[in-house]
């Protein structure tokens, strides 16, 4: 799988990437009215389009209108419209690459104050120290409505296709519900979901084959895995290597690989393992082992900003290099690349001790960069991390009494 960045590559639905960049999933938080997408969004995403990136991949669309990772976040179930999307679908695609639609439940990581439903493999809330009371106390979902989370997953992914998306990639990592049923020390079930890997994995597997039902052969099916939890005791390397093997009879085109959870952000550099304490490319140490049996191509992403360091990647096996962050604060760094020109811009660190609150400043730093782009400005990535988090506390406020007064009037939820 090795190759120039510039390089395309051939997936076994048939599409071709032009390059080997993707734009990996951050969570926007970007709603507008209705839980859609809305000219905010089209601005970002024709501003990646721009850039030369060969694939886009959406923040995390919900499948359940009911649970959500945070009020403002985008839905896209069988009672949406799908004309808002298909616009979506347009501005990525305006620039020549393709884009993807991350599809997501958030399964126990659901704020305590948001309305709908918090659910997990069995009934473990997250424990994040003096701040776990800001997450929900989950109950275990039943049979039943684990079928029908499933269906949910497909009739998302049906829907993105009709849209116009080129694909949907399956979240299961960053421990949303997928990655909670995976983690053996989240799901603590005895029944055919709990137990061994092959159980803990067949939700995901489940609706893996349901996607690729609903789908035609040509749309690519994703699937974001961690390459650890980064918690003594859960989901590892080995787990992930198993993972993959089981995935690849069932029509995936690729893998990306991350790490950790709002209980071991990884994702942001801030795990308490040694294994991510490098300052860019996180997980290459992991994905170096699993890319020598991986019978699927691989995406790596995690804190990588310099060429150099993403031909390394590439020069590992790894098929395809992700990266957030980096495209937040400069979209066309793949333009620039191209050209033999860096960023010429970092976000400014967070050097917080406490590791949960530093996560969320992190995001929060993200996503002001990401509404600057939005606004038509340019991104500030010198932004005090306070500064971010208390405007975004402010915005979630607004979108909180508006989420909760939608899902009321359209879906007469309590």
């Amino acid at each position: 799988m090795t190759g120039e960045l510039f390089s395309p590559l051939h997936l076994r639905s048939g599409q071709v990437l032009k390059n080997r960049i993707a734009k990996a999933a951050m969570e926007e938080n970007m709603a507008g009215d209705g839980q859609l997408p809305d000219e905010q969004l089209l601005t970002l995403y024709r501003q990646w389009a721009a850039g030369g990136t060969g694939l886009l991949i959406t923040g995390n669309v919900m499948v359940h209108a009911e649970a959500l990772t945070g009020p403002a976040g985008v839905v896209l179930d069988e009672h949406a419209p799908l004309e808002p999307f298909t616009e979506w679908a347009e501005a990525g695609k305006s620039g020549g690459g393709a884009i993807w639609m991350q599809i997501n439940h958030p399964g126990r990581q659901v704020a305590s104050d948001m309305p709908g439903v918090v659910w997990g493999p069995s009934d473990i809330g997250v424990s994040l120290g003096k701040h776990s009371s800001r997450f929900g106390r989950p109950t275990a979902m039943t049979a039943q409505q684990i079928d029908d989370t499933v269906t949910r997953y497909a009739v998302t992914a049906h829907r993105a296709e009709k849209a116009g998306f080129d694909g949907v990639e399956i979240h299961a990592a960053h421990g949303y519900l997928l990655s909670q049923f995976l983690s053996p020390l989240v799901n603590t079930r005895n029944d055919r979901w709990g137990g061994s890997l092959e159980n803990r994995a067949r939700m995901l597997l489940d609706i893996v084959r349901a996607v690729r039902a609903a789908v035609s052969p040509s749309f690519a099916v994703a699937v974001k895995l961690n390459s650890a939890d980064f918690q003594r005791g859960g989901f590892d390397a080995e787990d992930a290597r198993q993972v993959i093997e089981m995935l690849e009879p069932l029509g995936v085109d690729l893998v990306e690989l991350s790490g950790g959870s709002y209980e071991s952000p990884a994702m942001t550099g801030r795990s308490a393992d040694t294994r991510t304490q490098a300052r860019e490319a996180y997980f290459l140490d992991l994905a170096e082992d699993l890319v020598t049996t991986s019978p699927l191509p691989l995406m790596l992403t995690g804190g990588i900003t310099r060429r150099g360091t993403a031909q390394k990647v590439l020069d590992s096996g790894v098929a395809v290099i992700g990266m957030g962050t980096a495209l937040a604060v400069t979209p066309d760094l793949p333009d620039r690349w191209r050209g033999g020109r860096e960023a010429d811009r970092r976000m400014r660190p967070v050097k917080w001790s406490d590791k949960a609150l530093a996560s969320a400043a992190s995001m929060a730093q993200v996503r002001h960069q990401m509404r600057r782009l939005a606004r038509g400005s340019r991104p500030r990535p010198g932004t005090h991390p306070a500064v971010a988090l208390v405007a975004e506390q402010r915005r979630r406020r607004t979108a909180l009494r508006r989420y909760r007064a939608w899902l009321t009037e359209s879906r007469g939820a309590a």
